[in-house]
């Protein structure tokens, strides 16, 4: 009985080792809504990951490309980012702004 216990203690501790280290880690915030509304309240999001839907890729702006996301979101890089409308990405934010009542946002690690 000791061994059938010990075993199946065994199994339950390996399988919660492996979900834990295979999990990602969720975006601080999931939505460009929810980044938009912490903007909105003053929060700064530097250094947050942020996951939104991609709603329009601006490749030619004064800015480099732009992703637009929400009602006044743009995520800036100067490097082209390789995604298109519809993507949803997650990215580390390195910096937002406040330009003209929109933002302004650089960032680094996009992922899809």
């Amino acid at each position: 009985m000791k061994k059938v216990v010990l075993t199946v203690l065994t199994v339950l501790s390996f399988l919660l080792v492996l979900t834990a280290c295979s999990g990602a880690k969720a975006a601080d915030y999931p939505t460009a809504a929810k980044a938009e509304a912490a903007l909105n309240a003053g929060k700064k999001l530097d250094g947050k990951t942020v996951s939104f839907k991609v709603t329009k890729v601006e490749p030619k702006s004064v800015l480099g490309y732009n992703l637009q996301a929400g009602e006044h979101l743009n995520f800036v890089s100067q490097d082209n980012p390789g995604v298109k409308k519809g993507d949803v990405v997650t990215v580390k934010v390195k910096k937002a702004g406040n330009v003209l009542g929109s933002f302004v946002i650089s960032y680094t690690d996009l992922k899809k």
